[in-house]
């Protein structure tokens, strides 16, 4: 079940490319929660807190990778039904910050989010029953059975209410369903759904469309402070465009910005961090992080190829769309294209529960690539 000998396989590339996300987040966070008045400039509090979570999240990488991916499918709906109880007990728990999204464990002074691990755990349902189907993934009822086991976790998630996790369920359905050929109908039924979504969100960011004459329509069955997030222009995105701008062509450089770190760009080292780093590294390092990004869905993509099975083929799709969502959408919210959300940029953005489940997601990738030439 799980050997040490794959470990010498993994691909030293992803490796590396992980490694310098890692050190640009370290980067980052420490300019972003740097206290001039404290004597250690570099490690904050908050650097050690995240070195420590990559600890855990390396810990986790390598038992994923030395283990046989092929096992998951054993664990598929035990994996499903935990989490779907710890999502629905986020309800009767005591809410952090007025929602429903965290756990509190008070003995270790964190919160856990389940809605982070259901992205993977759907990933590892879906790739069993799509590869379980087989040659009846095509019929109409296998599309319906997928929209049960997708769309269950995305309304509990939906009301907590985390409108970006839930929606990065939606392509990596999308892209899972696609290499396994279910029923074309359900398929262009997804996709023009998609397309309708992106067009609308598309349409009143670019001010097309009015978000305030919308608002009596859509607040008839979302809430407001929900339609709210929906509004273009706000603060937050101003804020994050602004620091971007600043950034230039090669940044105000590391622990010298004046924006960010005075206190005008809202979450910096969190759901902004990418503006952040763009502030303090101009386009020049932009470009480099996200041609690391580039690097890294490639290298996601590059596993499906050469996967021995539909299973993990099926794996390799979906976390590479997991990841990419993730860079995606952030990016996105940073630049004023999509509403904020909260979602983290992979690696970069503090925090645990991103970290350890993006590495633990990586690992089972290697899984599949370390196990590509067994039969």
């Amino acid at each position: 079940m799980w050997h040490h000998k794959y470990l010498i396989r993994i691909d030293t590339k992803l490796f590396l490319i992980v490694l310098l996300l890692m050190a640009m987040s370290i980067l980052v966070i420490s300019s972003m929660t740097l206290d001039c008045k404290s004597a250690d400039s570099f490690l904050t509090p908050v650097v050690k807190s995240q070195l420590e979570w990559f600890l855990i999240g390396w810990i986790v990488f390598f038992f994923f990778a030395g283990f046989d991916y092929t096992k998951l499918k054993d664990w598929a709906w035990i994996l499903y039904f935990i989490m779907l109880l710890l999502l629905l007990g986020l309800y009767f728990a005591n809410p952090i910050q007025s929602v429903h999204r965290w756990y509190r464990l008070p003995f270790v002074g964190m919160n856990v989010q389940p809605s982070e691990f259901t992205k993977l755990i759907v990933v590892i349902c879906l790739g069993w029953f799509l590869e379980k189907k087989g040659d009846d993934v095509g019929s109409f009822s296998s599309a319906m059975q997928i929209g049960t086991i997708v769309g269950i976790p995305f309304l509990l998630i939906l009301k907590q209410p985390d409108l970006g996790t839930a929606l990065v369920l939606y392509p990596i359905t999308i892209v899972m369903c696609y290499f396994a050929n279910i029923h074309k109908g359900a398929f262009r039924f997804l996709l023009i759904v998609g397309i309708i979504g992106l067009t609308f969100v598309f349409l009143m960011f670019s001010g097309i469309l009015s978000h305030e004459k919308l608002k009596p329509v859509f607040t008839t069955f979302m809430k407001e402070y929900q339609y709210e997030r929906l509004k273009p222009s706000t603060y937050h995105q101003r804020a994050s465009q602004i620091a971007i701008g600043i950034g230039g062509l090669t940044g105000s450089g590391w622990q010298k910005s004046e924006f960010s770190k005075a206190g005008w760009l809202p979450a910096s080292h969190t759901d902004s961090v990418f503006a952040a780093y763009g502030e303090e590294f101009g386009l020049i390092g932009i470009l480099i992080m996200l041609l690391l990004f580039y690097g890294l869905i490639y290298l996601s993509f590059q596993v499906g190829c050469v996967a021995k099975d539909p299973f993990g083929r099926l794996l390799a799709a979906g976390i590479a769309v997991y990841l990419s969502m993730h860079i995606i959408v952030n990016i996105g919210m940073m630049c004023g294209y999509l509403p904020i959300s909260g979602v983290p940029l992979v690696i970069i953005t503090y925090g645990g529960n991103s970290v350890v489940t993006t590495m633990a997601a990586l690992g089972i990738l290697q899984s599949v690539y370390t196990r590509r030439f067994m039969f």
